[in-house]
């Protein structure tokens, strides 16, 4: 394929696939913000209701249509991904609305910023806009997939907002479960805004003064429920601030679901044997999701897909891995659920994960880590590019401090000497000192 022309600002072209990926990228630099992509699914140019929102928080769509697969970086750049399989998107569904939101910063802060639309049987490129004329705007929507008579086409939209994902979101007709700015010149919502107007609306109006009712009225029908609004909180940890205290971001009690995701690289045909040999096999790739644990009451121990020790949830250690996943699937990955209602027991949990088979190093591989507490804001991180031969990285360090735990992002690659398990390699470089044999699952 040959060298591909950005669209210009409101140009459409017809998308004949029956699948595509969206990937927003963008150049990283210490000022630039982070970048988070999503999608609203519009009838008559709202949202249904909040389930219409696939965003970080809210991975996946009910029909299965619609995934935010999450963020890879290489070398300078980095790209957050959504796959859309137009197939299974619903008829009354008009709009896929693709979006960007900027997380401690503006656009005008952002350089490179791009959306590409690629088949999703082969990866060749259907449609690019990039985005240059960005200042404040803290939100961007970079395009939108749409129907037309029986048909799916992308238009390269480039608006911007300066209010932000909750300014997006609530123009959509999401309603959010965030303290509502008042901005200059705001039109009230619309009547077409149920779930919005229901939250702001919260206190019910004085009770008219009314003549005495006929015993023959029917009784007044009762409101329907609220529904629970979408939370738009997240913490990033990065290098320049790696640590979150649990209990200050509202994750005290519950569960903390870990989950990893990783990028597995699709087979391409026509490149030659040899390089067709080493995709196929990188897609047999095993990446083992595991934890080292030492208990307030000095007992350590491993939880890893080796050997079955899964752990227990509501016994010691508290920490249970939920099985062992080869696939990287956005809505799967491996998890891991540590018992936060027995914080006070831990001392400290390592958090690491381990390639079983498929490759030598992660240097190809691109994960990313999302600790979600039961209650409160999910924490992730991105791992940086690997640059040696490393087998097993720490992931997070959950350190026990007076009944809260600290999150602590590791990224750290470690490289194993020969001779020497993955496992033991990481328990050297914690200090952990537990006897290890061999094992295999």
């Amino acid at each position: 394929m040959g060298a591909s022309m950005t669209m210009l600002k409101g140009a459409n072209v017809p998308v004949a696939a029956r699948a595509v990926g969206v990937e927003l990228g963008w150049r990283t630099s210490p000022a630039a913000p982070d970048v988070d992509g999503s999608a609203l699914l519009l009838v008559s140019g709202k949202v249904r209701g909040d389930a219409d929102f696939v965003f970080y928080n809210q991975p996946v769509h009910a029909s299965g249509s619609v995934r935010h697969e999450g963020k890879r970086a290489v070398g300078d750049t980095v790209t957050d991904r959504l796959a859309v399989d137009l197939a299974r998107v619903e008829p009354d569904i008009e709009r896929v609305v693709l979006a960007a939101s900027a997380d401690g910063g503006t656009f005008g802060q952002v350089t490179g910023l791009y959306v590409r639309i690629t088949d999703a049987a082969d990866g060749s490129e259907i449609a690019r806009f990039d985005s240059t004329d960005a200042t404040v705007e803290t939100a961007f929507i970079l395009g939108e997939l749409y129907r037309r008579q029986g048909a799916w086409k992308f238009r390269a939209v480039g608006q911007g907002y300066s209010t932000g994902l909750e300014g997006l979101a609530t123009d959509f007709g999401i309603s959010v479960d965030e303290p509502q700015r008042p901005q200059p010149n705001q039109q009230p919502q619309s009547p077409r805004h149920p779930q919005h107007a229901a939250r702001i609306d919260q206190l019910p109006p004085p009770p008219p003064v009314l003549p005495p009712m006929p015993a023959a009225t029917p009784p007044t029908p009762s409101a329907p429920p609220v529904p629970t609004p979408v939370r738009l909180t997240k913490v990033t940890l990065t290098k320049q601030a790696p640590s979150v205290s649990l209990a200050k971001q509202g994750g005290t009690s519950g569960v903390l679901r870990v989950n990893l995701n990783w990028q597995v690289r699709k087979q391409f045909t026509g490149w030659g044997r040899k390089l067709g040999r080493a995709v196929a096999n990188h897609a047999d790739l095993d990446l083992d999701l595991c934890a080292l644990y030492e208990l307030a009451d000095g007992r350590k121990g491993v939880v890893q897909a080796l050997g079955n020790a899964f752990g227990a949830l509501h016994q010691p250690p508290y920490i249970h891995l939920d099985g062992d996943d080869r696939t990287g699937a956005v809505a799967t990955g491996e998890n891991l659920t540590v018992n936060l209602d027995q914080k006070d027991k831990f001392r400290r949990v390592l958090i690491f994960v381990t390639i079983y088979e498929g490759a030598r190093s992660f240097a190809d591989l691109h994960a990313t880590v999302t600790l979600q507490p039961q209650h409160g804001a999910p924490i992730d991180f991105s791992l940086d590019e690997c640059t040696v031969p490393s087998t097993v990285c720490a992931l997070a360090l959950l350190t026990g401090n007076g009944g809260d735990l600290t999150v602590q992002r590791e990224a750290r690659y470690l490289v194993p000497q020969r001779g020497v398990s993955p496992q033991r390699t990481v328990d050297y470089a914690y200090g952990w000192g537990m006897n290890w044999t061999p094992g295999r699952k």
